[in-house]
């Protein structure tokens, strides 16, 4: 009994004591942190959902992106087949023509839109996002229909059956008619509950949903069967997150002018002008050729899906601080571990004994931090959240560290190590294109300094 009882004072002797036993239990202790720091990033993951599903909510009542693509000359014509009839009695052969009409699209020769776009922020809670009403004046105009490519005979052309087709998204936005004027005639565009899901053409992978708006049949006066014919049509409708455009047009001019003052352009094509953006707001204009995208100016079989080849430009308010809060929690690991190797090399060169449960105390408040940080971010900006959940962590620990190592001068010393940790992954995060390289020379300083400072601490001796 009482060699048992020695075994067991040794061993908690050397637990106690021994440099390896401490760096075996603070090894533990961090591997057990991580349990809540797991459960913290889910939190993150699950607010910034809560996030996204507001603000499509939102977005479903106003109206969603808006979508122009179009106009669009749709021409009908007559093509002829032979089908053999044999009499099964007479054994007579006949011969049947069969006559077909098809459908040709053609796009515009020339296409200028003119949009003008007064977004605002709608907020439901701690959420917002950004809608707008928009005016969009189109004009452009059609040259004569090219069917050389099928060999169409012009006489087998209806051109009195001629119709003009606009797609669109959002209808539900719609705050006027669709009304397409050629020459002194308006024509009113009308919904066929079209789905733009052409499979035979499949150029696009961004799928988004379009109505088919058409008009009635041309009069022949505004038909370009023979000289060219302009148009115009000018759209008002609400949106949101984003507005864009297909470049149907041989040549296409979009102008799009906002007070919006965070313009992201985006799509296949940018602004020749992204530059000209001021705290007034922006006004983006595009200039784009036939010759600058893949893709035909007549379709005989279906009119094609061209998503993938809109532009425009995106309002949606950045909302990063869940992405900055989920990033700053994948540096848990980094500041719990060094916050303990700062401990335990102020206990193994003080020989102030520190208990596992202190370390445990100190472990809880860094991971709280960001629940501080997520929490507060959601009520205000992010720098202020990271101050003030920063500052409150580095104090507590500060003071308690006071009365643990009993020296103000080690209490100082780790106040000011964590507010520089907390400092130096604030600037990672803030940083995109340097943030690796800033890390890596970071985390060498860092790696040096911890050299430097156990360089005369006895390994082999408790």
């Amino acid at each position: 009994m009482e060699t048992n009882n020695q075994q067991q004072g040794k061993f908690g002797r050397w637990v106690k004591t021994s440099i390896t036993a401490r760096m075996l239990m603070v090894g533990v202790l961090i591997v057990v942190l991580m349990i809540p720091l797991s459960y913290i990033k889910n939190l993150i993951y699950e607010r910034m959902i809560r996030q996204q599903e507001v603000v499509s909510e939102i977005n479903q009542k106003w109206g969603e992106e808006v979508l122009i693509y179009g106009p669009i000359l749709k021409v009908p014509y007559k093509t002829y087949s032979e089908k053999t009839i044999t009499n099964p009695i007479t054994k007579e052969v006949q011969k049947e023509t069969i006559t077909k009409i098809k459908y040709a699209y053609f796009f515009p020769k020339k296409l200028v839109i003119n949009s003008t776009i007064n977004p605002e922020e709608k907020t439901r809670g701690i959420y917002k996002t950004a809608v707008y009403k928009s005016s969009i004046a189109i004009n452009g105009s059609f040259s004569k229909p090219d069917f050389s490519e099928i060999e169409i005979n012009d006489k087998n052309i209806l051109w009195d059956k001629t119709r003009v087709i606009i797609q669109s998204s959002n209808l539900k936005g719609a705050a006027s008619l669709f009304e397409i004027k050629f020459h002194k005639n308006k024509y009113q565009l009308t919904s066929k509950n079209f789905k733009n899901t052409d499979s035979n053409i499949a150029y696009n992978t961004d799928y988004v949903d379009l109505n088919e708006l058409e008009s009635n049949n041309l009069q022949l006066l505004d038909v370009p069967n023979g000289k060219e014919t302009s148009f115009a049509i000018t759209i008002k409708m609400k949106g949101s997150k984003q507005i864009r455009f297909i470049p149907v047009g041989q040549e296409t001019d979009v102008n799009i002018n906002s007070d919006w003052k965070t313009a992201n352009f985006i799509g296949e094509y940018l602004p020749h002008n992204s530059d000209k953006i001021t705290e007034e707001g922006f006004n983006a204009k595009w200039k784009i050729l036939d010759i600058n995208r893949p893709f035909s100016q007549q379709y005989f079989n279906g009119i094609p899906n061209l998503n993938n080849y809109a532009f425009g430009v995106n309002f949606l308010i950045p909302v990063d601080e869940y992405q900055k809060s989920e990033r700053s929690a994948k540096y848990g690991f980094l500041v719990i571990g060094l916050t303990f190797l700062i401990f335990f090399l102020i206990q193994s060169m003080s020989k102030i004994n520190i208990h596992p449960f202190q370390y445990l105390m100190i472990g809880i408040a860094l991971t709280m931090f960001y629940t501080l940080l997520i929490s507060i971010s959601e009520h205000s900006s992010y720098f202020k959240a990271y101050l003030i959940a920063g500052a409150s962590v580095v104090t507590l620990i500060t003071l308690y560290s006071k009365s643990i190592l009993k020296n103000i001068k080690f209490s100082v010393f780790i106040g000011v190590s964590l507010t520089a940790l907390y400092t130096f992954i604030f600037v990672i995060i803030q940083l995109e294109n340097y943030a690796l390289l800033v890390g890596s020379i970071g985390l060498f300083v860092i790696l040096a300094a911890v050299m430097f400072a156990s360089r005369k601490i006895d390994w082999e001796n408790s």
